[in-house]
């Protein structure tokens, strides 16, 4: 990939995890602010190719492929989803904003669809590499799910909150998971791992559909 690109991708996932912050900037004791409207929807770098313009007019509705609240929902907590956005950015996929019934835990779901899985493991591959500016305290690791799967625990910077990001591929698609939660109450890695395992699947069986 060009560098100009690399340095294109590298800014717009820093504007990434600003579109998470809750409005009100966070206490610092919970994930999400109660009454408050939900964050603005993170994307995921989408590198265009030149052989063809898309039809917006065409664009895939890819909103039914992302998790549900129930999807989420186990003994610990119970969420609901504030926000469901198709074309995030203005570009082909779908994201998902979603809390717990305390306000204390809040989880991102966005994937992006691209035309090949070689665009879009490129695109993950130059994505990680921006991952330790993300998450402060935290090196990233190889993720066990999908193709080139990684993970990242730690804080996000200049905020009082525990910050969980994963992005891997799946064919043609490109994952970004972001588990929120209180400092000192992270996200358990099984969570994040079955979670993961459900996107995964739902991409694997809905693109192969949508072909």
């Amino acid at each position: 990939m060009p560098k100009t690109l690399v340095a294109v991708l590298s800014a717009a996932l820093v504007v990434v995890l600003g579109g998470c912050t809750p409005p009100d900037g966070g206490s610092g004791t919970t994930a999400a602010s109660s009454g408050s409207s939900a964050p603005t929807l993170p994307t995921i770098p989408y590198a265009p190719t030149t052989s063809k313009t898309a039809d917006p007019s065409a664009a895939v509705d890819y909103r039914s492929l992302l998790l549900s609240a129930s999807d989420l929902t186990d003994a610990e907590d119970t969420f609901v989803e504030r926000s469901r956005e198709s074309q995030p950015d203005g570009s082909p996929g779908a994201s998902a904003f979603f809390v717990n019934d305390e306000d204390s835990r809040a989880i991102v779901d966005t994937f992006m669809v691209y035309p090949d899985a070689a665009t879009a493991t490129a695109t993950l591959k130059q994505a990680a590499g921006t991952l330790p500016s993300l998450v402060t305290g935290g090196q990233p690791q190889p993720f066990p799910v999908g193709t080139d799967g990684v993970v990242v625990s730690g804080t996000a910077p200049d905020e009082d909150k525990a910050i969980t990001l994963v992005f891997f591929a799946e064919g043609r698609s490109l994952v970004r998971l972001e588990f929120q939660s209180a400092v000192g109450d992270a996200t358990t890695s099984q969570f994040v791992t079955n979670v993961a395992k459900m996107q995964q699947i739902a991409l694997r069986v809905g693109l192969s559909d949508a072909k």
